[in-house]
């Protein structure tokens, strides 16, 4: 019997995490079924997925209408709801999670945007967190920030696991990946079992296309439009051979030898924004072993249904990657302005996401008294 794509790309080595989550997708089952059906192993949440749940949902209004009893303030609910998810969307995964050795079966959940510049303050809210959700199986999201780092750092060093978000550059990964050995050694220091921290790089894809085709088009010349939809694509290629060099290096090997894990590669935004181009380019083009990929329902659906899965089409393709890279730099399109331009914008989108979630639960507060 021929082996369905999800299967086959779990073959290759690829994690399938789901980038949703809501309470109404747990208590319907649906979580369970796409984890015996669909290869789905992990969960990944922002604000944006949370804002939408709530708003399109009856399933919270039980818990909101007794936070608005107890006089809970917009703030603080939103940590109940939004931890309790998690929590459950844990519970769910547990087995995933002892099957592949804490490996899969994750669930991430993003500190408050507003902290993004805030190293301490990000510190002290990955911790709480941590602490409240309390499930090994958990995922801290911190953005990969130059206040971010410093934080990461700390957050690994304590024996948190991270998920590390909003990398777009080769150059911030790399730092990302200092940033991830440096809280390894701390908490080598400490004395805290390796083997239990785990970590993802999650390096965006299709923003990049998004930002960098709109310039192409800009450019209108045959060179340049034949340059569409292939930034994405290399930029991801290249950052799984930075991964595969920081972490062959000694210092990486002295912290696997103790027990440590290296930090995954997680492939996020690979929704295809672009209607003409397949909608599994992302997932298709970047497949690597001990990569993870993070796809909303729609590009999973998609996968299942028809993707072509062929094994690596990662680790041959360095030297196109570059090309694609050197040949955008050529037309005059800066690859370190529009990776910095991603970054401030994907933050302003998780803010104003943010500000959506507490203006939902507030309303939905009022009320609910």
């Amino acid at each position: 019997m021929t082996e369905n794509p999800t299967t086959a790309l779990s073959n290759a080595g690829v994690s399938i995490w789901l980038d949703d989550l809501s309470r109404q997708r747990i208590a319907s089952g649906n979580l369970e079924q796409l984890i015996a059906e669909k290869n789905v192993v992990g969960v990944t949440t922002n604000p944006t997925i949370f804002a939408g749940a709530l708003s399109q949902s009856e399933s919270y209004a039980k818990q909101v209408s007794e936070l608005a009893q107890q006089g809970t303030n917009v703030t603080d609910a939103v940590f109940e709801i939004t931890t309790d998810d998690v929590r459950d969307a844990a519970n769910i995964f547990s087995g995933v999670y002892e099957a592949s050795s804490g490996f899969d079966g994750r669930v991430s959940i993003e500190v408050e945007p507003g902290l993004a510049r805030d190293a301490a303050g990000t510190i002290a809210e990955a911790q709480r967190l941590w602490t409240k959700i309390d499930r090994p199986n958990v995922m801290i999201k911190i953005p990969a920030t130059v206040e971010g780092l410093e934080a990461i750092a700390e957050t690994i060093g304590a024996g948190i696991s991270v998920n590390v978000t909003l990398i777009f550059s080769l150059e911030r990964y790399r730092e990302v990946i200092n940033a991830y050995l440096t809280g390894l050694e701390k908490a080598h220091a400490a004395g805290i079992d390796l083997s239990t921290i785990h970590s993802v790089a999650s390096f965006f894809v299709s923003r990049v296309d998004t930002e960098i085709d709109k310039r192409l088009t800009e450019i209108g010349t045959d060179e340049a439009l034949a340059l569409k939809s292939k930034a994405g694509i290399a930029n991801a290629r290249l950052a799984y051979q930075v991964y595969e060099q920081a972490f062959g290096s000694e210092r990486a090997k002295v912290l696997t030898d103790a027990g440590a894990n290296p930090q995954r590669p997680l492939w996020a935004s690979t929704g295809v924004k672009d209607p003409n181009l397949s909608d599994t380019l992302y997932v298709t083009s970047l497949v690597a072993d001990g990569v993870v990929n993070t796809m909303p329902e729609k590009t999973l659906d998609a996968t299942f249904d028809h993707g072509d899965v062929t094994g690596d089409t990662v680790t041959g393709e360095y030297d196109d990657a570059n090309a694609v890279l050197d040949a955008l730099a050529g037309l005059g399109i800066s690859y370190t302005e529009v990776t910095e331009q991603l970054e401030t914008e994907g933050l302003d989108k998780f803010a104003v996401s943010w500000d959506e979630l507490l203006e939902t639960v507030g309303s939905a507060l009022e009320s609910s008294k």
